[in-house]
């Protein structure tokens, strides 16, 4: 077999990694000229790390990160709402990892040209589409250098995120998931935050939401570390953010202004980022099937779900674990993919949903419900911390990574 994987993202690396594994050739192509150490942070939850081991990836992964200790959520007046440990320390197998989400690209590209050689990433070759016959498909590609290439393959899985070319062949109908809830991200050089490494959820989406936590220890001679932080609002009738472009201060920061606590100071944390991008959080609703015949979806091209619960990338990593497994168990790519659909099209769809109805953060949203959205004299007064780890427990469930799973 000849496996075609379109989108040279974690997703499609981590395939191309596990089929090298069972003895399949496969090839990754992707849009962009050259990979550049782009993006801002991503966490590594237990179930992501685990099918890294098995990768043979997580010894090179973990020294480039921070090991969460900890998960904290806190009121949008700084209040303390809930604490649990993450992680190796909460008696998971493997641990949570806070990372650069270009550092842990790299080593799934370093990998990939170590194990299959440096022709089996292609740059630059942006898909436009494909057909397929009983034997076969061609991808139809756009090159950097303008030419047009039509490559041949026994099968093809699309991993082109949550834009993916592929999908909207299959899907000409299906569109972006918009709540009016839109993101601003960066990076800032900052003083370690709480423990240093500790997770943190402040606010809610109606009332401004922060998510922060560490990505690189030691970042400077001051002992500074790189804090990756996220802005999240709703707003009645908002327009969508333009995509991973520079973002202005002033249309976001006003909200977090008095923001300032005994623990941690949110505008002088903005104000320091190196860099600031938008991005729009969306979705897309879960689709009736992934497969056409020799093509299949994976990652954020079969199930782009909102960046709540720090679950896309562990999602994409056991779906490729899975359709590898398929490939090697069946040897015929046809059956490989409707039994790789049959294990996770609806789990994935189960994470989505919940994604957007009942997401981590929800604990903070229970608090400001019981308290009126006001700040309260303590937590205890409005609801146990045994229900609140049930909240958490009932998200974990469904993501996957009890400690029982991961």
């Amino acid at each position: 077999m000849q496996i075609a994987i379109v989108g040279g993202g974690i997703a499609g690396l981590a395939l191309a990694l596990g089929l090298a594994q069972r003895g399949i050739r496969a090839t990754v192509y992707d849009a962009v000229r050259e990979f550049r150490e782009v993006g801002v942070g991503i966490t590594l939850l237990p179930h992501a790390c685990r099918e890294l081991q098995a990768l043979g990836a997580l010894e090179r992964v973990e020294p480039l990160g921070i090991e969460n200790l900890e998960s904290v959520f806190f009121n949008r007046f700084g209040q303390f709402v809930y604490r649990e440990l993450r992680g190796r320390h909460a008696g998971h197998s493997f641990p949570e990892i806070g990372i650069h989400r270009a550092r842990l690209h790299g080593v799934l590209l370093e990998l990939v040209r170590e194990r299959l050689g440096p022709s089996a990433v292609r740059s630059g070759m942006r898909c436009r589409g494909y057909s397929q016959t009983r034997d076969g498909v061609t991808i139809d590609f756009a090159r950097a250098d303008g030419a047009s290439e039509r490559i041949t393959a026994d099968a093809v899985v699309a991993c082109d995120g949550i834009n993916s070319a592929i999908r909207a062949q299959m899907f000409p109908q299906d569109g972006l998931c918009f709540a009016g809830i839109n993101t601003w991200r960066g990076v800032s050089a900052f003083e370690p935050i709480l423990s240093g490494k500790s997770y943190l959820r402040i606010g809610t989406i109606t009332t401004g939401k922060m998510v922060i936590y560490p990505i690189v220890d030691r970042f400077d001679e001051q002992g500074r570390q790189l804090v990756n932080w996220v802005a999240e609002i709703q707003r009645e009738g908002a327009s969508m953010n333009d995509w991973n472009t520079t973002a202005r201060l002033d249309d976001f920061l006003p909200v977090f202004a008095d923001w300032r606590f005994d623990w941690l100071d949110v505008p002088a944390l903005i104000r320091a980022s190196v860099q600031t991008l938008q991005y729009p959080m969306v979705d897309r609703d879960p689709l009736p099937h992934w497969q056409d015949g020799r093509v299949t979806l994976m990652g954020d091209a079969a199930h782009p779900m909102y960046p709540r619960g720090s679950n896309g990338s562990a999602q994409a990593l056991i779906d490729a674990r899975t359709l590898a497994d398929e490939l090697a168990a069946t040897g015929d790519p046809v059956r490989a993919f409707g039994a790789y659909e049959a294990s996770r099209r609806e789990a994935t769809a189960r994470v989505v949903q919940t994604n957007r109805t009942q997401p981590p953060d929800f604990i903070i949203m229970k608090a400001d419900e019981l308290s009126g959205g006001q700040p309260f004299r303590h937590i205890d007064d409005l609801i146990s911390q045994d229900e609140l780890r049930r909240i958490s427990e009932g998200y974990q469930q469904v993501a996957g990574f009890t400690r029982s799973a991961a």
